[in-house]
């Protein structure tokens, strides 16, 4: 039985378009220059082109878009004139920020996040059997508050309408999380087979 690999989150070399936010007074470990750069190589590894990007400065992000709405409108005219196809957030993006944004785009351009982008890179990268389960178990957890238009896909791998989609991911989800401690039992008790009995010594004068 051939194995079954994560799905990844974005088609190959699509081209995306970065937005960056400093938010005012919160301590990061990198400048926004630095972190946007950092995520721009990520994109690469990803297999995504990137063809610009946008930041803003906040007190906080917007409840609705995370950024305000005045950048949303220009995000969206640069990406439809670099004919990007994927908004790449240099942030962890809630459900509610993931629906608003999705619904002001174009229902050709998909919103992600750095963690869905991070994801995508482990399923491409995972080289065993339990790094597999493990990466589409964390995707599984990611995607089930986040059903929407990014994911889409999955819906027709599991036989259509959105109102089967909840069940089948989280019974796929069940499914990966029972498999990971599987796999690590199994693991165990071949090395525990192959372990050398270990002998002490100990000498009396």
């Amino acid at each position: 039985m051939a194995k079954k690999a994560p799905e990844p989150t974005l088609r190959p070399r699509e081209r995306a378009f970065l937005v960056g936010v400093e938010i005012f007074r919160r301590d990061e470990l990198l400048t926004l220059e630095d972190s946007l750069t950092e995520l721009s190589l990520l994109a690469e590894t990803g297999g995504v082109d990137v063809v610009g990007q946008a930041t803003q400065k906040l007190n906080h992000p917007n409840p609705q878009t995370f950024i305000g709405p005045g950048k949303v409108e220009e995000v969206k005219a640069l990406v439809e004139e670099l004919g990007a196809e994927v908004v790449l957030f240099d942030e962890e993006l809630s459900p509610r920020h993931l629906r608003e944004l999705e619904r002001i785009f174009n229902e050709d351009v998909r919103i992600i996040d750095r963690t869905a982008l991070i994801l995508d890179i482990f399923a491409q990268h995972a080289s065993t059997r339990e790094g597999a389960l493990q990466v589409e178990l964390a995707q599984y957890e990611y995607r089930l508050p986040r059903l929407t238009r990014a994911w889409t896909h999955l819906a027709r791998q599991a036989g259509g309408g959105a109102g089967r989609r909840h069940p089948r991911l989280r019974a796929r989800s069940r499914a990966a999380r029972g498999g990971v401690p599987a796999r690590r039992g199994a693991r165990a008790r071949r090395r525990g087979d192959a372990e050398p009995q270990l002998v002490s010594c100990v000498e009396f004068s």
